[in-house]
């Protein structure tokens, strides 16, 4: 089994198992260093959704900067079983996970979301099938990051604001117009 590293905040260097699944790709430690840098190292306050969350690397290390909730989404069961065995030595009531279909996840009406982190399976369309859901997720100035397997321009109401590549990994982070 792999191992990804958080690479900042609280759990700094703390290890995360990822499941031997399919299409399963955790994002590398050096677009991950780049997206924090974009964001800001301190997330202090945020709701963040990791809705393909997978590894739960990208959630972990929103919660290891100080987002104030983050909530990771993974369909599959046995992904999920080892989400769940990553999250468990955080002890953290920061971070919620739930085993659902991402089209079908409904956020409490409490919670809206400040951060998104978007980083589906390719080659299956989840970017569109999740675009139409997304005003109902989040805050009115919410940010979204997103990997696919080639640039984006937009996401719905969402532009690019910044972008990046690495090797067949395209990934952006995008701001409402």
């Amino acid at each position: 089994m792999a191992k990804v590293r958080i690479t900042g905040g609280e759990w700094r260097s703390r290890l995360i198992q990822v499941a031997d699944a399919e299409g399963l790709r955790p994002t590398p430690d050096r677009v991950r260093e780049t997206l924090f840098n974009w964001l800001g190292q301190d997330l202090s306050g945020l709701n963040c959704l990791d809705l393909f969350a997978g590894s739960g690397i990208l959630g972990l290390e929103a919660a290891s900067r100080g987002a104030a909730h983050v909530t990771l989404v993974e369909k599959s069961r046995g992904v999920f079983e080892q989400l769940r065995r990553n999250a468990e030595p955080f002890r953290c009531d920061r971070v919620e996970l739930l085993c659902c279909d991402a089209v079908k996840f409904f956020p409490s009406p409490a919670r809206r979301y400040d951060l998104v982190f978007l980083d589906p399976p390719y080659h299956q369309g989840w970017l569109d099938k999740v675009k139409p859901l997304l005003d109902g997720w989040v805050m009115p100035k919410a940010r979204i990051y997103a990997e696919a397997e080639h640039r984006l321009e937009r996401l719905g109401a969402w532009h690019v604001a910044k972008q990046g590549q690495a090797g067949q990994v395209f990934f952006h982070l995008l701001e409402r117009e």
